[in-house]
């Protein structure tokens, strides 16, 4: 058996493989298929792959199959032509029009953006959308990957989950050329169709507003970000801006790891998490003469406020804060904070865009598209007055 070119999707290239072998009387009624690791290694493409190849024909009653033993040529349809069909009879010559789209929570107001982005414009496209919680999780991810294949679906959209690496699950329908867009980060080095928002200019701008402001001892607080892009590109526009401006890059002043408790727990309980409000004291403590900080997200932002506040420093007059992401009713706080807003809706939308393009043409070269920010000014940063004293 020689191996075809690769010029259609997998999927479909292993079923036009049965197909051509049954029109050419190769395989007759009740001929064994050969098994799905055959398959797997003669297209050299995943085992799930070949199943949902499979799937599908025993759903058209091209196939049938029998548990342990193998797949089989169904008689009523040997040596016939064929077309597709679905369920109501009628001809299709693709996959449902149904996109998959994974995130790790529907309850934040940037997720509900994104999603209200995503469906809108796969409606206009003539697509449905199955929306799939994968609650931050990566087995969960690794799980929900394989149901919403066993639906069928068109293409797939996700949130991945954070981490050094991609899931098994999303490497395999990269490699496979199932039509997938990734959102909000990419993996260097890796071959993809993704749409983030500008991360890099986005921190750039928000830095240059400070620097502007007349600060030169600006911070830099984040989570471990060791492979999440996002982040990454933060820091890089972070430390573009002071290296354009003539500003020192201190090592001191930047730190990745001291916020390692649940930063989050502000935005739902009004108060700092122990852990982090340890590490948020020693890091303003040992740097007395820092007078603005930069945080990527807006969980440490908060939390560096009331930290700050706590310690008995005047939030702009002590010290100037900005952060990444803005959030509901944000203009309406005691101090409206000053921050990059992402367009998680024009987000959605182009993503939405995207696939259904992937998904006409899954072979077409991969794209990396990018969203501008917009930095919002408002009460916490202020010009420099003077240093912060311990």
């Amino acid at each position: 058996m020689s191996r075809p070119v690769k010029k259609v999707p997998m999927y479909k290239q292993i079923q036009q493989y049965v197909l051509d072998e049954m029109k050419k009387q190769n395989w007759k009624a009740d001929h064994k298929l050969p098994s799905e690791s055959e398959l797997s290694a003669l297209f050299r493409v995943s085992r799930l792959t070949v199943k949902n190849a499979l799937d599908d024909f025993i759903e058209q009653g091209f196939i049938y199959r029998i548990q342990g033993k193998g797949s089989y040529i169904s008689p009523h349809y040997a040596g016939e032509s064929f077309v597709f069909r679905d369920v109501s009879g009628q001809e299709r010559h693709e996959r449902p029009k149904l996109v998959a789209c994974l995130l790790p929570t529907a309850f934040s107001t940037r997720m509900l953006n994104l999603l209200n982005g995503i469906e809108e414009e796969l409606a206009r496209l003539g697509f449905r959308l199955l929306f799939c919680k994968t609650n931050g999780s990566r087995d969960m991810e690794k799980k929900v990957i394989e149901e919403v294949l066993k639906l069928q679906v068109a293409g797939v959209i996700i949130y991945p989950v954070e981490g050094d690496a991609y899931s098994e699950e999303v490497l395999r329908l990269t490699l496979d050329h199932f039509p997938l867009v990734v959102i909000d980060r990419y993996l260097r080095g890796l071959d993809l169709n993704c749409v983030v928002s500008d991360n890099f200019l986005g921190a750039r701008s928000a830095v240059e507003h400070l620097i502007q402001l007349g600060h030169s001892c600006i911070g830099f607080l984040s989570p471990p970000h060791r492979g999440v892009s996002s982040i990454e590109d933060r820091l890089a526009g972070y430390e573009s801006a002071l290296a354009d401006h003539g500003v020192p890059v201190e090592h001191r002043l930047r730190d990745s790891h001291l916020v390692m408790g649940d930063v989050n727990c502000i935005m739902h309980t009004g108060r700092c998490d122990d852990e982090v409000k340890k590490g948020l004291q020693t890091f303003l403590k040992k740097n007395s003469d820092m007078t603005a900080i930069f945080a990527v997200n807006t969980g440490i932002g908060l939390n560096v406020i009331q930290v700050a506040e706590e310690m008995g420093l005047r939030i702009p007059e002590q010290l100037s804060v900005v952060f990444f992401d803005d959030y509901e009713l944000s203009g309406f706080s005691r101090i409206p904070p000053t921050c990059v807003v992402q367009h998680e809706y024009e987000l959605g939308k182009i993503a939405a865009g995207l696939i259904v393009s992937v998904i006409e043409d899954p072979m077409q070269e991969r794209r990396k598209m990018e969203v501008p920010t917009e930095l919002i000014v408002r009460q916490s940063t202020a010009p420099r007055s003077r240093q912060i004293s311990k």
